[in-house]
């Protein structure tokens, strides 16, 4: 009796088993390491840039957005805000923010690239806690003098609305400025410095 028919059959049966198992097993390897090329959702948020639109910011105004897991403030500075910056200038550490962190394309003094929008990293320079943002002037607990800024709620400290800190104060430096341009008049894109985009 032969056998040859049916092993035949048996042979090709096996061979096709044995090669989709093998294609499925190449395919379950090969997806990690494709993945493995692309940065993890936890690498993007470690640097990625982030798209910020202003567009319903309005004068007086702060938005706060997300960068790297800081929070960055947006500000929509008026004239009377601008006008008020220059009042306080003695009053400050570093008025022209020459020991602060921040790109060299800003202006000093007012801390942006367009004088009425203000970006800031949100953390404190002393201990990392985050500034409440206190536009009012003049109000009760901050005195006569408080012409608009932010107010660490942690241990005190003072900056005005470019972010830049009071003398005196347990903060050392001004409010960090992030690398930044702007896309179009209502779109900022963070964590790019201008002309690298």
């Amino acid at each position: 009796m032969s056998n040859d028919g049916v092993n035949v059959g048996r042979r090709r049966f096996l061979v096709a088993a044995t090669s989709v198992v093998g294609a499925a097993g190449a395919v379950g390897a090969a997806v990690p390491f494709v993945g493995s090329w692309f940065p993890s959702a936890k690498a993007k948020a470690a640097g990625a840039p982030v798209k910020i639109n202003i567009a319903k910011v309005e004068p007086g105004q702060q938005m706060i957005a997300e960068w790297r897991g800081q929070p960055v403030f947006i500000v929509r500075r008026t004239e009377e805000i601008l006008a008020n910056l220059k009042k306080i200038e003695g009053q400050l550490a570093d008025p022209d923010s020459k020991q602060s962190e921040q790109p060299a394309y800003v202006n000093p003094e007012l801390r942006s690239i367009k004088p009425e929008i203000l970006l800031l990293i949100g953390i404190c320079t002393h201990l990392g806690c985050s500034p409440t943002f206190r536009p009012e002037v003049a109000p009760a607990d901050l005195g006569k003098d408080w012409v608009g800024g932010y107010f660490c709620p942690c241990h005190g400290s003072h900056y005005d609305l470019a972010g830049r800190v009071y003398k005196s104060q347990p903060a050392p430096l001004n409010l960090p400025v992030p690398p930044h341009h702007y896309v179009d008049d209502s779109t900022i894109l963070v964590g790019v410095d201008e002309g690298e985009a």
